[in-house]
């Protein structure tokens, strides 16, 4: 269930950063003794112009992600490669049922 969770996720960040790519992503399972869900880390990349305005707007984004929530995003760090900025995520999705 957690690959639904990384398409989901990886796919609302596009909309909210477009015109954005994803150069690279992966996740990994995560547990706690009452929660299921992944641990993402994805690679945006955007124009700089775009770069400053979504790590500010990204902390309190609400996320729609059918059968998970986003429990924690962050902005882990930022590099420029070439004309674009690239933004590092790392986010914690649970699942809700």
């Amino acid at each position: 269930m957690t690959a639904n969770a990384h398409r989901a996720l990886t796919n609302a960040l596009l909309k909210l950063a477009s015109p954005a790519e994803i150069p690279a992503s992966r996740e990994r399972p995560w547990a706690s003794v009452t929660f299921t869900g992944a641990r993402h880390w994805v690679s945006l990349s955007v124009g700089p112009a775009r770069a400053d305005e979504i790590a500010a707007m990204l902390p309190d984004h609400e996320f729609d992600l059918p059968g998970h929530l986003v429990a924690d995003i962050a902005v882990t760090g930022t590099r420029v490669d070439g004309d674009r900025t690239v933004i590092e995520i790392e986010a914690l999705t649970v699942e809700t049922h």
